[in-house]
């Protein structure tokens, strides 16, 4: 088939290849003069790797990123844990989005897949794509891959209380957090402050980190009055070990306010167009699974339009995503306002109750799975010939 695919994001790039390598022609559009990742880092779980080893660019994935075995947060006025979870023999990878786009875009670009850019899409008119270099096609599908902002997608999402300013540091020199963990902290749930490993940026020299200050969604302009210097005052008496990280923010600029929906679409594709990624399905960070779900949405795609005619297929890809989707969001909704809101009691819930039954056999074992994405089978409804490798 010929297939436009709009949007160079994550989810984007990797359909790009792997319809490319079932056979079919693909036609990338992105707005940007030249495509570029928007963001800082990210956590890719192994069902995402799982997706990078078939697109052959797992093993750049994981020489360009750090190994997070752990995540851990403790609660700032007593120092008590009250976030525990071993992802166990298969780790996760903290990754700059910058490093992964460029490792997506080399498999883009050595595919031979033509990338239209300074085109944003603006809508579609029937099997055209209408982008701003005027109308695209027609072409036998289009993938809306363009995001939270999908001019194509008719998703209307809730938005959530709270987002996140984010930032990329050099990791210390000197400093008692490990390279292999994400470690946070809280002050009930009105405060979340968390440093997460990246390993190298291109072009850049020595190891990276993510730094993260919770916000309300409407925060960031009282957070640019205050100053940096009041942040850096309020973060540092929350936790002390966090001043070699905050003390690198030396202009505002450097941190990026990011603000979280939540939302699903039913039925995430039409006639002659289907929708990955942010454009069928948001959720908030707190579970680290955004780009894990756009490489699933992608090479869900790609097996299911091996399957029988185009209607049926898409009607495939949605079901194979179906459960994994709304597990994720499901959890996603439930665990987000303990760490993350305005509550004074969910904090205590959190810290008292939930955080004790924890550590008791077999949650540990269930909290690995869903960090890892493997709480149930990614793409349960496609034959295992076409699951991941």
């Amino acid at each position: 088939m010929k297939i436009a695919i709009a949007g160079a994001g994550i989810g984007g790039l990797a359909a790009a290849a792997l319809l490319h390598d079932r056979g079919h022609e693909v036609c990338l559009f992105d707005q940007w003069e030249a495509p570029r990742p928007v963001g800082s880092g990210l956590v890719i779980q192994p069902v995402g790797l799982d997706v990078l080893d078939e697109i052959g660019i797992g093993t750049l994935a994981r020489g360009g990123a750090a190994r997070i075995e752990r995540m851990l947060g403790h609660e700032a006025e007593h120092g008590r844990p009250v976030l525990d979870v071993s992802y166990g023999a298969q780790p996760g990878l903290g990754i700059h989005r910058a490093t992964l786009f460029e490792g997506l875009m080399t498999a883009v670009r050595a595919r031979g897949i033509g990338v239209t850019t300074a085109s944003p899409v603006t809508g579609r008119e029937g099997q055209r794509l209408l982008t701003g270099a005027g109308a695209q096609g027609p072409f036998d599908l289009i993938v809306d891959a363009c995001g939270a902002g999908s001019p194509l997608s008719p998703l209307r999402s809730r938005p959530l209380p709270y987002g996140a300013i984010w930032g990329t540091v050099d990791w210390p020199a000197s400093t008692p957090l490990p390279r292999t963990r994400l470690t946070q902290r809280y002050r009930r749930a009105d405060r979340m402050i968390g440093v997460l490993p990246l390993g190298p940026v291109p072009g850049e020299a020595g190891e990276k980190a993510a730094l993260f200050w919770s916000l309300p969604r409407d925060g960031f302009e009282a957070w640019l009055e205050a100053g940096l210097e009041a942040w850096r005052d309020e973060a540092t008496a929350l936790w002390p070990e966090v001043a070699p990280f905050i003390e690198q923010v030396d202009d505002a600029r450097r941190m990026t306010m990011a603000r979280y929906t939540h939302g699903t679409l039913r039925r995430p594709w039409g006639d002659g167009i289907v929708h990955i990624g942010d454009a069928a399905h948001r959720a908030s960070p707190q579970l680290g699974q955004g780009a894990n779900m756009a490489l699933l949405d992608a090479a869900a795609l790609a097996r299911a339009l091996d399957t029988g005619h185009l209607d049926d297929a898409l009607r495939s890809y949605a079901l194979a995503r179906r459960w994994h989707v709304r597990i994720y969001q499901a959890m996603s909704a439930a665990f987000t306002p303990q760490y993350q809101s305005d509550s004074r009691l969910l904090p205590l819930i959190r810290d008292r109750a939930l955080f004790p039954l924890s550590a008791l056999w077999p949650v540990p074992r269930v909290l690995s799975h869903l960090v890892g994405g493997t709480m149930i089978p990614p793409m349960a409804s496609l034959t295992d010939r076409d699951q991941p490798r």
